[in-house]
């Protein structure tokens, strides 16, 4: 996975992850309405949050085509969402405040929705992560047979399904 891949492979492997953060950011629109927001408030919230957390998502599938974060590793993936999540938030209220209120901006100071955020995006990463380990595998596997990067990226899966029951055979000594 060191080589330079071509747009058209890499492209794929972006789905799972922008899928995620569209349904993610989809959840605005309910919790919109449990707020008894009117529905044009409800549509332009989950659209103005729906937008940038799948592209963040995506991101991180671009971030695993190139190889700079590996499937199956945590930390880096929470590093992502740590700087991804708050940005996308920013976004998101800063798009809504302005369709609202007719003019950009915040309603609190930046450093603490900031801060915030942060702290909130290290949890979505765990839900986010979760979700993509469980999904990206079978979306992965249908692209193999024509998608040299699906095929590799599904190849680690499988090498990494297998550690455990192999780690169990050392430890019973078999």
């Amino acid at each position: 996975m060191t080589r330079p891949r071509p747009l058209r492979e890499r492209a794929p492997i972006v789905v799972p992850g922008a899928a995620i953060g569209a349904v993610a950011g989809g959840f605005a629109g309910p919790l919109a309405s449990l707020a008894q927001q009117p529905p044009w408030w409800t549509a332009v919230t989950t659209l103005a949050l729906v937008l940038p957390l799948a592209l963040s998502g995506g991101g991180h599938g671009l971030l695993l085509a190139s190889g700079l974060l590996r499937p199956g590793m945590f930390a880096p993936a929470a590093a992502y969402w740590l700087v991804a999540f708050p940005l996308a938030r920013l976004l998101h209220e800063t798009i809504t405040w302005w369709v609202l209120s007719g003019s950009p901006g915040l309603r609190e100071p930046l450093a603490g929705f900031l801060a915030y955020q942060a702290l909130i995006g290290t949890g979505f990463a765990i839900g986010f992560v979760w979700l993509h380990e469980r999904l990206a595998p079978h979306w992965f596997l249908r692209l193999a047979a024509h998608n040299e990067l699906a095929a590799a990226l599904t190849a680690h899966y499988v090498r990494q399904a297998g550690r455990p029951r192999a780690h169990a055979r050392r430890a019973d000594g078999r």
